[in-house]
């Protein structure tokens, strides 16, 4: 793969193969004139195989696949996926609108299968400029099992790079401090069902954290333990175990009209939006939250009237500490923040649903030094059209796919908004509408309201040059600049 001076380099090298980067490569396919690939370090695609619980569902429509809400024609959509596999009959009888989690993952890997523009088992090590204004991304084989043989390490040239790492599970201090250590097992929910049957074999688990992953561990333990004998604590520091924000008019703050206005905003007024608007994504859908307390239900009346079921759920506390105890198991010390009041208890097993982190990609734009351009808190500033602005003026671009949620908010990692994403870059590096995208796609108007005498009256399909941008203006094109001729 490495491309030396005199062969033709790359349009577009992809770095990491996720959704994102493999909705990038299932939409390049089409377009058989740009050049693109995309790397991948491990042997093949995987996506959260720790948390493929049997009844879990996407918390998002199978609509927001790889490439239905850009190219519903495209082969790569799920329904060519269930019609390839002889399932569309019983799809469309199961009446499912939100599609078991394990589904969607052997989807995307029948597209990474097929799709001939990975390679997987190649590490991406590091990037610079070249003399003629090209990129040039440092690759070397990982030897991994399953990984494509043949390749030899060396510089891939590439007009434009697309950096989609994905996200790492995330253990805060404490809890990090003891999963290096020997004992009681201490695990991010990331790992769970590889350690699901040692956990149902512990006396006691504690599952930390109030997000969708802790509640889905917390009911598959419980669906899988006797009443009476569930011996089950979810803690969190939440004030509650809160719903998940799941209305109609909420989901709008998914879509690329709230993605636009949140990205015009100041960079502080962005940072304390981010932090607001956690129930948009880091609590519980109403379903799992409903199955909960229907399954707390059933184990209560499986018990005698004066028993209680052996599960606590306590939000607002704060774990400070975990520390090991001579017989393998393991003291939380805790502190309960209304109340002022410190606490212990002891467990046998902690699984820390935790969350994720955007995994740094400070290693790969270091080669690029100074040209990367910061905000005040040394972030890379990333345009509309998710290219990381650089001041060296040359003509090769870098993408991000993934980690710019403090320049376009709480969407950044949500799958209906991947192949919207994913087109946005292909038109970038093409320089033209490849893939045409909606100017409208939300209801909700973002931004402060303009009279009606001053509202746009399109006529037969509208620009987006006809349509409100953010703060009332023309929406930005590819380039991220608010041309009035653009089309968006």
């Amino acid at each position: 793969m490495p491309t030396g001076p005199g062969e033709e380099p790359l349009d577009l090298l992809g770095i990491g193969v996720g959704p994102a980067n493999l909705a990038l490569a299932a939409l390049a396919d089409g377009l058989p004139d740009l050049r693109v690939a995309c790397v991948e370090e491990r042997p093949a695609f995987r996506w959260h195989p720790g948390l493929l619980i049997e009844e879990a569902t996407l918390q998002v429509p199978f609509l927001a696949d790889l490439v239905t809400l850009v190219d519903p024609t495209s082969r790569w959509s799920f329904l060519n996926w269930l019609r390839e596999r002889g399932r569309l009959f019983p799809f469309y009888f199961a009446e499912r609108f939100h599609i078991p989690r394990v589904e969607y993952e052997a989807y995307c890997r029948w597209a990474a299968e097929r799709l001939p523009n990975l390679r997987f088992g190649l590490r991406a090590e590091g990037m610079r400029r070249e003399p003629d204004g090209l990129l040039a991304v440092r690759i070397t084989p990982t030897g991994t099992p399953g990984g494509v043989g043949g390749e030899a390490a060396g510089w891939v040239r590439t007009r434009n790079v697309v950096l989609g790492l994905g996200t790492a599970p995330h253990l805060p201090a404490p809890l990090r401090l003891a999963a290096e250590r020997d004992g009681a097992p201490v695990l991010h929910s990331a790992e769970y069902l590889d350690h699901r049957e040692r956990l149902l074999r512990a006396r006691h688990v504690t599952v930390i954290g109030s997000g969708q992953s802790g509640a889905e561990v917390l009911l598959d333990l419980l669906r899988r333990r006797p009443a009476g004998r569930e011996g089950l604590h979810w803690l969190t520091r939440s004030p509650a175990f809160a719903p998940m924000e799941y209305s109609k008019l909420g989901l709008e703050h998914f879509t690329p009209d709230y993605t636009r206005y949140f990205h015009s905003l100041p960079e502080t007024t962005r940072d304390a939006l981010v932090a607001r608007q956690w129930q948009l994504h880091k609590a519980v859908d109403h379903e799992t939250l409903a199955a909960l307390h229907d399954e707390l239900y059933h184990h209560d009346l499986a018990l005698p009237d004066d028993a209680w079921p052996q599960v606590v759920l306590t939000p607002g506390v704060e774990v400070r500490t975990v520390e090991p105890l001579g017989s393998g198991r393991l003291r939380l010390e805790l502190h309960h923040a209304e109340q002022g009041v410190d606490s212990s208890l002891t467990t046998d097993a902690v699984v820390a649903a935790t969350g994720y982190r955007e995994r740094s990609v400070e290693a790969l734009l270091a080669g690029l030094g100074e040209a990367v351009r910061r905000d005040a808190a040394g972030r890379p500033v990333i345009g509309a059209d998710h290219r990381v602005e650089l001041s060296d003026g040359a003509p090769g671009a870098v993408f991000s796919a993934g980690a710019e949620r403090h320049t376009h908010g709480v969407g950044t990692p949500d799958l209906g908004l991947m192949a919207h994403r994913a087109a946005t870059v292909i038109n970038g590096v093409a320089g033209r509408e490849r893939y045409p995208l909606p100017a409208r796609t939300a209801f909700t108007t973002f931004g402060a309201v303009r009279g009606a005498a001053d509202a746009p009256r399109p006529t037969g399909t509208p620009s987006a040059a006809s349509l409100p941008g953010p703060r009332g203006g023309p929406v930005p094109d590819a380039a991220g600049s608010a041309d009035p001729a653009g089309s968006g």
